[in-house]
């Protein structure tokens, strides 16, 4: 049994490996991308189905296609992010992989931001007067 748990832990230990290799390495830019993404679903998660707040559905209410589809929005991002990953490796830089993470962790901070606002915790001033520029220009 021992035996079957250690191949299974290296097989999962070298598939993880290998992904992370093709976004670039497990840097401070992709673990941060990950982290804003995984807190960014649990506060939406919580937005619908405890305060029934949520944009993402009719009646705000926690809705599992509403889930998914967040799921996938996210794993679509980091499709992009891959895709910028494999740009870079054609230019020999790390430009575009960098500027794709820190653009995607904007995005995943505005949302957090909301979620939270939407929770009824009081956010500081200067912080909703630049979601609320950022969403109109968004609008336009």
């Amino acid at each position: 049994m021992a035996e079957i748990k250690l191949t299974a832990l290296t097989a999962l230990g070298l598939l993880g490996g290998c992904i992370v290799d093709l976004f670039g390495g497990w840097d401070a830019g992709l673990q941060s991308l990950f982290l804003f993404m995984a807190i960014d679903y649990i506060t939406g998660l919580i937005v619908a189905g405890v305060f029934k707040k949520s944009r993402k559905s009719l009646k705000g209410a926690l809705e599992s296609r509403a889930a998914w589809k967040g799921l996938l929005r996210k794993g679509a991002s980091l499709g992009v992010v891959l895709i910028a990953c494999r740009l870079d490796l054609l230019l020999g830089s790390t430009i575009i992989r960098d500027a794709t993470v820190i653009a995607y962790c904007g995005n995943e901070l505005m949302s957090i931001t909301e979620n939270i606002g939407l929770m009824g915790v009081p956010l500081p001033k200067v912080i909703t007067n630049a979601l609320e520029a950022l969403q109109q220009k968004d609008e336009h």
